[in-house]
């Protein structure tokens, strides 16, 4: 038998191949092109399905990382290797949709020596594990051809080191472009990434924790495919193909950026929080509300987003600034040594306890509830159709978007803003925790007049494209598309047309 429209949501149905039609008409940017938006003409170039690991480096014999998260256009990056390989390649992809093919080269491998690295030097106290005295570091100089932003397009990108051995591993990096007022700003949460990456044996969740880590590392093999991008591929990249495929104008940075240049984020349209957006700065947190409040609209597309509060500190390696974060926890009252001086509302702990005493939700809309241990692909239950987010969805009050609440979840609090609108109310449970609520998708309007968005999930990417699917269950759905493509239509971003 036929399903109707809403059945066929219901069920979590994928779109077709070809792409959906959705608000304001979305297309495969393939059938458009327009030179004032970068990522249409990028993504019309040819894709390269090499970028994707055949046979992982699972045990470490290859990793890197890089001297920086992100570059802009025009700048040098760094990235360290180490193998005991005799040569190894590098070759650098961009992340998007390109046809399907999720990637393109940005030109042929280069191959280099081996260096089997020192280890690293590891603070007894902190347990801070710091590899900035690794050497013979590749050095990338980012082209920036002013007349053409789609040489070396702003985003997510991936070094792929090949060993002669045939292992291989990425390190990400992103490349922006500042002061190119783009409609979107994606922000990747690389703050998050190393606050779970245990390289060398310590992480802020190892036992022992660690009270600072260093960007001075490899990150761990894991996270299904993503062997050394962090949560990048996990959380993040099925945005990225979502919105490329679209062909809205984005542009990228990581969190790190979003601390250091408030100025860009006045930009544009939007601003992005991405996946597992866990970890914040004191100056984060101030850039993003000082953003809101001049009428730039947010979109948290995660869960569990500012929960701890960190600071930056240079590598006690290198001298180099902001290659160390700090975050002492549950421990921040006795051992933070911020904790009881002038500067107290630096601690490092939960951005809803004393002394800092700044609960999420009252930028968000929502804060974190639980998470993990109920495990993944929870039904996300739509509450109220009549608002703009599920308008043209085809669903009705009450029905389930399949596999798109899960892995961590927000839910609306006492400290929400006034007017914050519930429109997805799904019923969570963790017996382990002996935990029972609700996972909420919200909306409010500040009184800049910006709109605030939160899915209340870290599945919500899930919804929007089938990468890495067979990991985590297919849960693409066309009325989630539909509904982030009515997120984006309200905050003025329109696909490639």
């Amino acid at each position: 038998m036929a399903l109707t429209r809403r059945e066929f949501v219901a069920l979590g149905v994928a779109a077709g191949a070809s792409g959906f039609v959705g608000c304001g008409g979305v297309k495969d940017p393939q059938t458009t092109a327009s030179a004032s938006n970068p990522i249409v003409v990028e993504n019309a170039k040819p894709g390269d399905p090499s970028w994707v690991l055949v046979k992982p480096a699972s045990q470490g014999q290859i990793e890197g990382y890089a001297s920086a998260p992100s570059a802009n256009r025009g700048e040098q990056i760094s990235f360290f290797v180490n193998t005991a390989d005799a040569t190894f390649t590098i070759e650098i992809f961009r992340t998007g949709w390109y046809g399907g093919a999720g990637a393109r080269s940005m030109g042929p491998a280069v191959t280099l020596p081996g260096t089997v690295q020192p280890a690293p030097i590891i603070d007894p106290e902190t347990l801070l594990t710091d590899a900035g005295n690794w050497t013979n570091p590749y050095v990338l100089t980012i082209p920036n051809n002013q007349s053409d932003p789609t040489d070396w397009c702003s985003g997510g990108y991936l070094a792929k080191l090949t060993g002669s051995s045939g292992h291989e591993a990425y390190v990400p990096f992103v490349v922006r472009d500042d002061g190119r007022r783009a409609d979107l700003l994606f922000q990747t949460s690389i703050t998050t990434y190393h606050a779970y990456n245990n390289w060398a044996g310590s992480s802020l969740y190892t036992t022992p924790r660690a009270f600072k880590v260093s960007l001075n590392r490899p990150y761990i093999p894991g996270w299904g495919q993503s062997t050394g991008s962090g949560h990048f591929q996990s959380w993040e990249l099925n945005l990225v193909r979502f919105l490329e495929r679209q062909g809205y104008d984005v542009k990228y940075n990581t969190d790190l950026d979003t601390h250091l240049n408030a100025s860009e984020l006045l930009l544009p349209k939007a601003f992005l929080s991405v996946g597992h957006d866990e970890y914040w700065s004191w100056q984060m947190r101030q850039n993003v509300t000082a953003a809101r409040d001049a009428n730039v609209n947010l979109a948290f597309l995660g869960a569990d987003a500012c929960y701890w509060q960190i600071r930056f500190e240079p590598s006690p390696v290198t001298g180099a600034p902001n290659r160390t974060i700090v975050c002492y926890k549950t421990d921040a009252l006795s051992m933070d040594p911020l904790a009881n001086g002038p500067q107290a509302y630096l601690t490092t702990t939960l951005w809803r306890d004393p002394p800092v005493n700044m609960p999420e939700a009252a930028l968000i809309g929502v804060m974190y509830e639980d998470g993990e241990d109920w495990g993944y692909n929870t039904a996300m239950v739509v509450k109220d159709t009549s608002n703009f987010i599920f308008q043209g969805t085809g669903l009705s009050n009450g029905d389930s978007l399949l596999g798109l609440v899960g892995y961590e979840v927000d839910g609306l609090s006492q400290y929400s803003p006034p007017g914050t609108t519930v429109v997805a109310h799904s019923p969570v449970a963790d017996p382990q925790d002996n935990f029972s609520g609700f996972a909420d998708m919200t909306f409010y309007t500040a009184q800049s007049g910006a709109t605030v968005v939160a899915t209340g999930t870290n599945q919500w990417s899930w919804g929007l494209d089938d990468y890495n699917g067979t990991d985590h269950g297919v849960c693409t759905n066309p009325a989630a598309q539909q509904a982030m493509g009515n997120i984006l239509q309200k905050f003025g971003a329109v696909p490639g047309l």
